[in-house]
Parts: C-alpha cells; sequence; structure tokens
C-alpha cells in the first residue's frame, strides 16, 4: 500500500511566526503525522515580517515565475522553501511583491487589517493548487488551518474538483477561536471567479450577504468533508451550524499526543 499523502494548508507556522494555537498545531500535527509514517507537506504564506536570513529561506526557482489572475491583474507568484530540522519538515512559502512582501501577517503595524485581505487569501490558497500541480504530488488528505485558508475547500471541490491532483481528495477543515473585524470587500465574490466556480456558484455565495467571518467559515465547512474543532472554544453560531449540516466532526481535545491519535483515525475514517 503507498504511503498516505497529507497537504497542510495553513496562515501561520511557529517558529516562523510567533507561537499561537494555529502556529503551534501547525508546527507539531505535521512532524507527528510524519512520524506516523505518511508523507507530509506544509503550505503557508511568506509575509513580509518573516526573515529569510534568519530562517533559511530560498527561492524555488522551477516552481516560480507563474502568474495568477486576481480580479482582471497579474500577479507573480513566487515559492520559497525552508526546513525545520528539528521535525525533519520542509515548509513552503508562497509569495507575491504585491500581497506579501514588505507587509505584515494579516494586519499592519498599527494592527489593522488589509483592506486587500480578500484577495491575499485568494492568491495564497491557488498558489498552493498550482505549486502541488508542478509538485505532482497527489495529496490523500488536505487539511486547512485559519481563515486565510477557508477558501480552499472550495477551490478544491468546485476549481479544481477534475483535476488529478486534487480530485480524489479528502478536505479537513480545522475551526478555531479567531475572527476579523472587517468584512471581505462586497466585490469578493466575483474576484472567485475561476474553472467551476462560475456565475451559479458566484451567485450562491452573494446570496450568504456581507463575507464575515461567519459566512466565510461556513463556506468552508460546506465544501469540507469532515471538521476539526482546533481549539478549546469555537463561534457558538458555527457549532450550531455544524450540528445542521451534519458534517463528520472530531471534538477538541487538549492532550496533544491523544489528538494526534485522533486526528489520524479521523483522516483514515474520511479517506475509508
Amino acid at each position: 500500500m503507498s504511503q498516505k499523502k497529507i497537504l497542510y494548508i495553513t496562515q501561520e507556522i511557529f517558529p516562523y511566526l510567533d507561537e499561537t494555537t494555529i502556529s503551534n498545531t501547525s508546527r507539531f500535527l505535521p512532524q507527528a503525522i510524519q512520524e506516523k509514517g505518511k508523507e507530509i507537506r506544509a503550505f503557508m504564506p511568506k509575509y513580509g515580517n518573516i526573515n529569510e536570513r534568519r530562517n533559511q529561506l530560498h527561492e524555488v526557482i522551477r516552481l516560480s515565475g507563474m502568474n495568477l489572475i486576481i480580479d482582471d491583474s497579474d500577479h507573480s507568484l513566487i515559492i520559497k522553501v525552508a526546513s525545520i530540522q528539528a521535525a525533519r519538515m520542509q515548509v513552503y512559502f508562497i509569495d507575491n511583491e504585491d500581497y506579501f512582501q514588505n507587509r505584515e501577517t494579516l494586519v499592519d503595524k498599527k494592527g489593522e487589517e488589509y483592506e486587500d485581505n480578500d484577495e491575499r487569501s485568494i492568491f495564497f490558497v491557488r498558489g498552493v493548487m498550482e505549486t502541488i500541480k508542478k509538485l505532482r504530488w497527489v495529496p490523500d488528505v488536505i487539511h486547512c488551518h485559519g481563515w486565510f485558508s477557508a477558501l480552499a475547500p472550495l477551490y478544491i471541490k468546485k476549481g479544481y474538483a477534475d483535476d488529478p491532483c486534487f480530485k480524489n481528495a479528502i478536505v479537513v477543515s480545522s475551526l478555531y477561536d479567531e475572527n476579523f473585524d472587517k468584512p471581505l470587500n462586497n466585490g469578493f465574490a466575483d474576484k472567485l471567479r475561476f474553472d467551476g466556480i462560475g456565475d451559479p456558484e458566484i451567485e450562491t455565495i452573494k446570496q450568504r450577504g456581507t463575507m464575515d467571518y461567519q459566512n466565510l467559515m461556513k463556506l468552508a465547512i460546506d465544501n469540507s468533508d469532515g471538521i476539526i474543532q482546533g481549539s478549546e472554544t469555537i463561534d457558538p453560531a458555527l457549532t450550531k451550524y455544524l450540528q445542521e449540516k451534519n458534517v463528520p466532526f472530531l471534538p477538541h481535545n487538549a492532550d496533544f499526543d491523544q489528538n494526534v491519535e485522533e486526528i489520524n483515525a479521523f483522516y483514515e475514517k474520511l479517506d475509508a
């Protein structure tokens, strides 16, 4: 039997960013799953405040150079990579001069959310998809962490539904105790247009109303095969929505070792 492949798409990984529930999970869960015999890949954005020299990032020329069109504008895709030696784990970074270089993370130095976070998220997610295609690496399970990765399930299930790299992938999303203050821009839905995401899909998304945190995560839930509660508490409205949708669900477990066992079993159950 071939080695199972797990793709992690996350908005943050420690030690490249400060320790949070998401960054710690995204650092230690892939390592633990890899130690269980699975092959992993991990992707995050290359925010401008990540020190490339200190973290020994370098560009992967053979993967870079593609242009992604978002809202009728071309944006160059740059792929960088670094290694967490203690974990024997490589991390791929999605970079772009317009969206990530000379920027902070999801907020600026004053703590204000960037107005174009919608486009930044689209670019990040599509950048991961296109890089996986170039790698010709076919994941069995794709596990998404943080709201900045919440569009990945939609693109996998709709935009890349017929692509050989993704058509059989199981999509898992972890929900955390997080939020954002500014709803995504009013024209957000139209920017999603892509193969498999046409007028019917865009109209359905528009009918959700303002794309705030709750609606964005509901969109992720709708396109995920399973949901994991990644922190002790999550938005009660999302808990209610999960119950209504009856999506396979794994509750939070504060014991990391037990949680890894449960997540590994959850992957296997969904992929059966």
